[in-house]
């Protein structure tokens, strides 16, 4: 973020100052009394997101000389005392920056072990220094025992990887962490949405249902591919495959694959029973033994994955009590189930004052 701004004041002809750990941005002062300074630009959003300090042709800064004339734009500090945290697989190494009210930055560094013992030392080393404010960048699941040992403790912002990416060249663990902890404390962070943990833990297992779901649907894709091999043209003929009246013929001909003129009168059900001509063609096929005993290991797996998934189910009914009125809500929807319900809960949460506005909630 700083190379990106130094970049964008040089480029319009403004000057980047960096006095020991403290940065200023020197550009041509134009309108006195504003936030705008005397660079022609149409997007006029940095000036509007980032928080600054301004001063005018003051005699000296810290130490430096200002030109008269010219307009100081200072970071503003939003967060003195603030830790970075560069998140690996087995370590972790945090940086503690502590500004003091001349504005100088002292910064505190120390590697943990992602082991429970080790973070909960990290915990007490943050409220030894009285650091509440946490940043980490969002790795993989490492992120999350960190998160949920600091939980209680700290108020954590959680950063997508491209929000804090440090400037390529000579990184190092100690240096990514210092970044996360410089930016952080200037309040330049954007903030992930992270509910609470019992949302976090329906939004777990929900997911889960998912893909088990998205396992079923490839087997039963498996299974319609022995039936094309096979010749067995159902999905021609039927709507579902895997209805009631296409089913009990399929387990027929698993049974007997030889036998493909048998009467299937009486295994189907209301408008299918009209089209008994087109059936007794698409079942004229051959299913051999292996073809055979694929399609029955699909349906077995299928089998399982139902049992599964009701107890998923079950267990999402019960993380979700607390939140019955925010389901009853959101099933007042129309076209919204009671399954759907639970996952748009398990996904947005029930407090919306986390989202700006609609908008920002859709995105």
């Amino acid at each position: 973020m700083w190379v990106v701004i130094q970049a964008h004041y040089r480029a319009r002809g403004g000057e980047c100052v960096s006095l020991g750990k403290t940065a200023y941005l020197y550009v041509p002062f134009a309108h006195a009394g504003t936030n705008k300074c005397g660079i022609d630009h149409d997007d006029l959003s940095l000036y509007k997101q980032l928080p600054v300090y301004s001063g005018v042709g003051s005699p000296s800064l810290y130490g430096h000389d200002t030109t008269p004339g010219k307009e100081v734009l200072m970071l503003k500090i939003v967060y003195p005392i603030c830790c970075g945290i560069d998140v690996h697989k087995n370590f972790v190494v945090a940086t503690i920056a502590a500004t003091n009210k001349q504005n100088i930055t002292e910064y505190k560094t120390k590697r943990f072990s992602t082991f429970t013992h080790d973070l909960n030392a990290l915990a007490q080393w943050l409220a030894h220094y009285q650091c509440k404010e946490v940043c980490m960048e969002s790795t993989g699941k490492y992120w999350i025992p960190v998160y949920n040992v600091l939980e209680s403790s700290c108020r954590i912002t959680l950063a997508h990887p491209k929000y804090v990416r440090a400037i390529p060249g000579k990184k190092t663990d100690k240096k990514d962490s210092r970044w996360i902890a410089d930016l952080y404390k200037h309040d330049l962070v954007a903030r992930s949405f992270i509910p609470e943990k019992q949302i976090r833990e329906l939004r777990d297992i929900l997911r889960y249902r998912f893909k088990l779901t998205c396992v079923g649907s490839s087997e039963k894709n498996r299974v319609q591919n022995s039936l094309t091999v096979s010749n067995i043209q159902l999905a021609s003929v039927v709507s579902d495959v895997f209805g009631k009246s296409a089913q009990a013929i399929l387990s027929h001909l698993l049974e007997h694959p030889g036998d493909t003129g048998f009467d299937f009168l009486p295994l189907l059900h209301g408008s299918m029973r009209d089209k008994q001509e087109l059936i007794s063609q698409a079942i004229n096929g051959t299913i051999t033994p292996v073809q055979a005993e694929k399609i029955q290991l699909c349906q077995q797996h299928m089998s399982a994955l139902g049992q599964l998934t009701d107890r998923i189910e079950q267990l999402a009914e019960t993380l979700a009590k607390p939140y019955a009125s925010a389901v009853q809500i959101i099933e007042s929807e129309p076209g919204v189930g009671h399954m759907s319900a639970l996952i748009i809960l398990s996904e947005i949460s029930a407090d919306m004052s986390a989202f700006q506005s609609a908008r920002h909630l859709c995105s």
